[in-house]
């Protein structure tokens, strides 16, 4: 059987491909794609319109997404809880974010260290540190099951050990890439 392709011009813009126009979704928003891709990850069934935040599925996602060292998938997953979530939690959230972040820096800094744009993140790593620590830190020693303290430690001293390297040495390797676990 031959594929066909077909060549259609929708909303002013061509498509080449052999499915038709109404068997393409042009847009799927962020929020529907992260609640697919929250779905698709391994974790326990739990309603997430239920009051526990430590079992609420996109929080659970966020640590698993970070163990497996997908760390702009980690914020991206807690971005949307946050983002629904007006609470007094939202400063806790977006300390985890924001550490998310800093880890992005680093990843990407180690991958392409001699990238234009990707071996100069040693910097702005530093300062999502001292914000996810500084946003952090009220939620110490522990916050929805997160030993928060022992975070904060591990994000000062990323921080501290990029400074004294004068900004010169990557903390982050996979190998060595900090897991968090829930209490």
């Amino acid at each position: 059987m031959r594929a066909v392709s077909f060549l259609e011009k929708t909303n002013a813009r061509w498509f080449a491909h052999r499915l038709s126009c109404g068997q393409i979704r042009l847009f799927v928003n962020k929020g529907e794609r992260i609640s697919r891709f929250v779905s698709e990850l391994v974790v326990e069934d739990v309603d997430p319109k239920q009051g526990d935040i430590a079992k609420h599925p996109f929080y659970r996602a966020f640590f698993h997404c970070w163990n497996e060292k997908r760390y702009y998938e980690a914020h991206d997953v807690l971005e949307q809880l946050w983002l629904r979530d007006k609470s007094p939690d939202a400063d806790y959230f977006k300390g985890l974010i924001q550490a998310a972040g800093a880890f992005v820096h680093l990843q990407k800094q180690f991958e392409h260290p001699l990238h234009a744009k990707h071996g100069r993140r040693l910097s702005p790593a530093v300062r999502l540190f001292r914000l996810a620590e500084r946003n952090l830190s009220p939620f110490a020693p522990q916050h929805h099951g997160l030993d928060v303290a022992a975070l904060c430690q591990l994000l000062r001293t990323c921080a501290d050990r990029i400074v004294a390297s004068n900004y010169k040495i990557n903390p982050w390797s996979p190998k060595a890439a900090p897991k968090l676990e829930l209490l």
